[in-house]
């Protein structure tokens, strides 16, 4: 039940969203000492990495989208053009994403997340798995969540 002293507002507002999200990061590291161990160290932002496919004429045919935080890679998008899959070069996007987390980056693994019908196969053949699986992740879709250890 809600208190007759606040109200509850469904509002997109930015300011709200950045209090709120330094709050939760201000009570989360204070009660985990591994996250205070990450502040002020250079895993502690998250640091963009983007590889972009193009050929002799700039014209695009893939690319993939992630950031660093944590020593983790996250890899948010990664899509190649469907006249140039099947050449290795969605794994070589990937392999040239995790080659830069963890040698200029200090990353120790990577994360993503795939629905059924994308590419589970795909990552599995580079060396992912599965950690979790989400059923009906919408309606009548299985996600995956996959990670890997960098060597």
């Amino acid at each position: 039940m809600v208190s007759r002293m606040v109200r509850l507002v469904a509002e997109v507002d930015r300011s709200r969203c950045d209090l709120l999200r330094a709050r939760l990061r201000a009570a989360n590291t204070a009660a985990s000492p591994r996250l205070r161990a990450l502040r002020d160290t250079p895993h502690e932002r998250e640091v963009p990495l983007q590889l972009w496919m193009l050929d002799a004429s700039d014209a695009f045919h893939g690319g993939l989208v992630g950031y660093t935080w944590g020593g983790w890679l996250h890899v948010t998008y990664l899509w190649v053009d469907e006249h140039r899959r099947g050449g290795g070069l969605g794994a070589a996007l990937l392999a040239e994403a995790e080659r830069i987390a963890r040698a200029e980056r200090g990353c120790r693994a990577v994360r993503l997340e795939t629905w059924d019908f994308q590419a589970p196969d795909f990552y599995r053949k580079q060396g992912y798995d599965v950690v979790c699986v989400i059923p009906d992740y919408p309606p009548g879709i299985t996600e995956y969540t996959l990670t890997k250890r960098l060597g």
